[in-house]
């Protein structure tokens, strides 16, 4: 019985995986699964906002520095997922998790 385990990864596979996740939890809404849609889509968004501001910059180790957050937060998320356990990523998941309550 799938406890909403497999929704949870496909989230994390891309922004497209995120709107598939969401689709996939529409009817039997599993906890796990709302958990890290919300997660990932947090991540996601943070990923494009931040990086259209850090773009300007043009500095590598600022870039440099952005990406590696991104891909520590992305990782953390996905092995969670994986895990089947809902833990927030680190600094901005409570974030995420108020923010986009209403989605998953």
């Amino acid at each position: 019985m799938d406890n909403g385990k497999t929704t949870a990864i496909i989230s994390y596979l891309t922004f497209l995986g995120v709107i598939i996740a969401i689709f996939m939890n529409l009817e039997d809404k599993k906890p796990l699964a709302s958990f890290h849609i919300r997660q990932s889509l947090g991540l996601f968004c943070w990923f494009f906002l931040t990086g259209f501001i850090v773009s300007y910059f043009k500095n590598p180790m600022i870039e440099g520095s952005f990406f590696i957050t991104f891909i520590v937060l992305w990782m953390y998320g996905f092995i969670s997922a994986i895990e089947g356990k809902t833990r927030t990523v680190p600094l901005l998941g409570a974030s995420f998790q108020r923010f986009f309550k209403t989605i998953g």
